[in-house]
């Protein structure tokens, strides 16, 4: 076999997460009720705009969770495959021009030459200049026509996504028209009128729109280092993609970890009260009266220690960095579901005092299913809001982590470890600024998009919002 697979921790925990969220949205179809507030959601422009974006940031997390290691050349002796120790993913070899065209230090963005100077051997004298890169822009006879061949480059990317975008408009046309059995007028009168419920001239156009900024910078990228480089001379843009999945990962294996916690406490605080109140609360405020960066710098730094006195647990540097994450994630949990289960509980509190509540008692109900048809369903929009609402503020945790020296491991690319890389020099002259300030627009544009999906998720499932409207 060409290649070997490598199944991590984190891979494992998201590709469970994402079945449970496809068996959760079948689940969701044939409940009426269930399906009604999430076509609001995609009702509205803000909902659908935010939720392509995300879908964009989460397809690329799920290709670089595809992971392998390729097979080395077998030599006359063995007939048997040794496979390479770097730990590639799908997104890698997608990206394979940007991962493999490393130069020797910085470069900035579209540039042909080195950032820094140094001694050049020409003809046999030496001079003090600016280097030519070895990959950025060296496809240039003249580089006086640098921004003339980037203007007809991006002209030919910018087509390719007008093609790509009117090629998917046409098939879904077509489907449409044989799904309903119509003819291409009623759907077009359907759809560009907006009966259909959806925005869908709004949905096309932000898919546009992403195709037309992933194939300017993907082509762009092949013939100049768009974002630039960095010390070692890496492409930042391949960075920033690589960043995503760690990004990702914080926000969405935290809130499946702490969860179940949140969800479970706060609930049985706020109906069973008495002892299992007072308990409940002593748990979460002791561990508020904690700061949580300590915490997290002490927990981080014991499994460090861990990792290095059994190396043999650990075959490749891949693995090293992912239990590490996946620990991050752990502490990060059990740290963060104190603020869920306070809400909870103050809820449970209320309903519990609700008058179906008081009926199903008097009826003679069991707690256990009163917990679960009377009181969690009417949590729920709490919860889902909650959730949306911190998985932004998870990423932006990991972002300051890393950059006081207790987040993701420093061999796993992520924006923290891209900024805290970065800080230093900022006081250059000049300036090193573009590993900054990729980082900050990219991790910009997940947490906007998520901020945006919770607000119109919060619209949609809000009881006294939708009373108030």
């Amino acid at each position: 076999m060409a290649f070997l697979p490598v199944f991590l921790w984190t891979d494992i925990l998201l590709f469970t997460l994402l079945a449970a969220t496809v068996l959760m949205v079948i689940y969701i179809r044939r409940k009426p009720h269930l399906c009604r507030p999430w076509k609001q959601v995609f009702s509205t422009s803000r909902g659908m705009i935010s939720s392509l974006i995300l879908l964009v940031f989460i397809g690329i997390g799920v290709a670089d969770s595809l992971h392998f290691r390729l097979a080395l050349q077998p030599t006359e002796e063995e007939a048997s495959h040794h496979f390479h120790s770097d730990v590639l993913s799908v997104l890698d070899l997608i990206l394979t021009p940007l991962r493999s065209q490393v130069e020797k230090t910085y470069s900035a963005p579209f540039a042909h030459q080195q950032f820094t100077k140094e001694m050049i051997q020409n003809e046999g004298s030496l001079h003090y200049g600016y280097p030519d890169l070895k990959y950025g822009g060296q496809h240039l006879t003249n580089p006086a026509d640098k921004l003339q061949d980037i203007a007809n480059k991006s002209a030919k990317a910018s087509l390719f996504a007008l093609g790509a975008t009117l090629t998917m408009i046409a098939l879904w046309l077509s489907w449409l028209c044989w799904h309903r059995a119509s003819s291409l007028r009623d759907v077009l009168k359907r759809y560009w009128s907006d009966e259909a419920g959806y925005p869908v001239t709004t949905a096309w156009l932000t898919l546009f729109l992403i195709l037309l900024f992933a194939s300017n910078l993907l082509y762009l990228g092949q013939f100049y280092h768009v974002l630039g480089t960095d010390k070692v001379g890496q492409d930042v843009l391949y960075q920033t993609l690589k960043s995503i999945r760690t990004g990702l990962l914080i926000g969405s294996l935290t809130t499946l970890i702490m969860l179940p916690m949140a969800v479970t406490m706060g609930i049985a605080a706020g109906y069973f009260r008495g002892w299992i109140d007072d308990l409940i609360q002593y748990i979460y405020t002791t561990l508020n009266a904690i700061p949580g960066v300590l915490l997290i710098a002490a927990a981080v730094l014991m499994l460090q220690v861990y990792i290095n006195n059994h190396p043999q647990l650990f075959t490749t540097a891949a693995e090293r960095a992912d239990i590490r994450l996946l620990f991050l994630c752990l502490i990060l949990g059990v740290t963060s579901w104190t603020g869920l289960c306070r809400i909870l509980r103050s809820e449970t509190l209320k309903l519990r005092e609700a008058e179906y509540v008081q009926a199903a008692k008097a009826l003679g109900v069991p707690g256990p299913t009163i917990l679960h048809r009377h009181i969690l369903p009417n949590l729920m929009h709490i919860v889902l809001i909650t959730v949306v609402l911190d998985f932004s503020g998870l990423v932006l945790a990991e972002a300051v982590l890393s950059y006081v020296g207790v987040g993701v491991d420093p061999t796993m690319i992520s924006w923290g470890n891209m900024i805290n890389s970065a800080r230093l020099e900022m006081a250059r002259d000049p300036i090193v600024w573009w590993s900054l300030v990729a980082a900050f627009i990219f991790m910009f544009l997940l947490v906007l998009a998520a901020n945006l999906f919770a607000d119109s998720v919060r619209d949609a499932f809000d009881p006294r919002h939708q009373v108030i409207t």
